[in-house]
């Protein structure tokens, strides 16, 4: 069981990898959320989307294509469902990916909706559950 560490007020770029930390690489893991300011290097765990963590934005990608990258995590419901993250977390125009404006309108619900990063995160769960399986029939 690991602990990973990312800034709080999560969005869809930080939940969405949290999801795929929890189900793909550490079913046990556990989250925590720090102020935007602190250092990666000062923190009790594996940071993540935080300037200056090895998992993040990197050479073009956001950090949920990152975590897919490293840990060999293809197929083509995860590559769907990255391009509306990506969409999402980058403000890409809706036409390219249709879904985006949708799942954004969800995620930026949990993000103000939900008073804390835990309760985002569990809600964000169930709807990366719901979009993966949407990808797949894709």
């Amino acid at each position: 069981m690991s602990r990973y560490v990312t800034r709080e007020r999560v969005h869809i770029d930080r939940i969405a990898t949290a999801w795929a930390i929890r189900r793909f690489v550490d079913a046990e893991a556990t989250f925590a959320f720090v102020e935007r300011e602190r250092d990666p290097d000062s923190l009790h765990g594996i940071a993540f989307d935080m300037r200056g963590a090895e998992l993040s934005h990197r050479d073009g990608k956001i950090t949920f294509e990152v975590l897919l990258a490293r840990y060999a995590l293809d197929g083509a419901d995860l590559a769907r469902m990255a391009r509306i993250v990506r969409a999402v977390d980058l403000g890409e125009p809706d036409d390219a990916t249709p879904e985006a404006a949708g799942v954004r309108a969800v995620f930026d619900g949990i993000r103000d909706g939900l008073p804390s990063d835990d309760l985002r995160l569990a809600a964000g769960f169930a709807i990366c559950d719901a979009l993966s399986a949407y990808c797949r029939e894709r």
